[in-house]
């Protein structure tokens, strides 16, 4: 008398997944890099902005209206 035989079950395929990463994955961090690296290396081209930003009135005005 002979037993059935299991077949090993077939591998995982990957049907439609893509495991390349996009071209900006790698691009955007090097150039944020080499950004920040050139800001480091000549920091006079860093100029702070000047007068009151529009930011900081927003946040002041939403800290006021919760304080209330």
């Amino acid at each position: 008398m002979s037993a059935p035989t299991q077949t090993p079950p077939h591998p995982a395929t990957r049907s439609g997944a893509d495991s390349r990463l996009p071209w900006w994955a790698l691009a955007l961090p090097a150039l944020l890099f080499t950004a920040l690296l050139v800001l480091i290396l000549n920091p006079s081209d860093a100029h702070a902005t000047t007068g009151d930003p529009v930011v900081t009135h927003l946040f002041e005005r939403l800290r006021q209206l919760t304080a209330r």
